[in-house]
């Protein structure tokens, strides 16, 4: 039996002002995904990174502010034949790189995320994440926390990560379904649940579900923004967090 070949996967992680949080999150990523190439684009004008957490790094860019923006600038720069994109707020599974490269050996997969799962222990957390994996496997709606990889030249065909004001994650993802098979694998993604705690857990996840329903029922974006702007939602996070 032939071993299973590693495809050269470029992971781009989007970033901004994550304080002491990046550095052991690079050093884990680093740790499990070794054979990778690594990429962290920042947002122009914030704080650099240390020297020390450069070097960790293949490559290190800025983009203008955005999500969506900086993934696609990393995209541009990367030389591996598939992409994994990772919020810098989570810990990924042992063997993902072996997981990945498994599930594009099918030639009719175009890509694909992860599980996620909230390291507590409260009902409410395993109705989020419970929701958010469901969600990926009914309706194919997954969000950048997932972990959302693809092959090269299918990030390329289906135009990369939309300009939109929100949920540009998910839109790339439909996009993807579109061209082709896409695949939630078993293995899960460890969230951190920050985000919920700031806001509160119940109100969050209610918000999601809001947002989410009406994202099914195609809403347009641009509305959703404004609902989410309504919902005191929106801070200055949009690179790089969950949602």
């Amino acid at each position: 039996m032939h071993a299973q070949k590693i495809l050269n996967i470029s992971i781009i992680v989007p970033i901004l002002d994550e304080g002491d949080r990046i550095g052991p999150f690079l050093q884990h990523l680093r740790e499990r995904a070794s054979s990778a190439e690594l990429i962290v684009v920042s947002v122009a004008g914030s704080r650099s990174l240390s020297q020390s957490l450069v070097n960790i790094c293949d490559r290190t860019l800025t983009a203008p502010r955005g999500r969506a923006s900086q993934m696609n600038a990393g995209a541009v720069v990367a030389g591996g034949d598939a992409f994994w994109f990772v919020h810098a707020d989570c810990d990924v599974p042992e063997g993902c790189l072996e997981q990945i490269s498994r599930t594009l050996g099918d030639r009719r997969t175009v890509g694909g995320c992860f599980q996620i799962r909230f390291p507590r222990r409260d009902l409410i957390y395993r109705v989020s994440d419970a929701g958010g994996n469901l969600a990926v496997e009914l309706f194919g709606r997954s969000y950048g926390d997932h972990g959302i990889f693809c092959r090269r030249e299918d990030f390329f065909a289906v135009g990369g990560y939309p300009d939109v004001p929100l949920l540009e994650d998910a839109e790339f993802y439909r996009r993807l379904c579109r061209r082709g098979r896409t695949r939630q694998l078993g293995s899960k993604i460890i969230t951190n649940p920050r985000r919920y705690e700031e806001i509160g857990p119940y109100r969050l996840t209610a918000s999601y579900l809001l947002l989410s329903t009406l994202y099914l029922l195609r809403v347009p974006i641009p509305v959703l923004a404004r609902i989410y702007d309504r919902l005191c939602l929106r801070r200055d996070e949009r690179a790089g967090r969950s949602h």
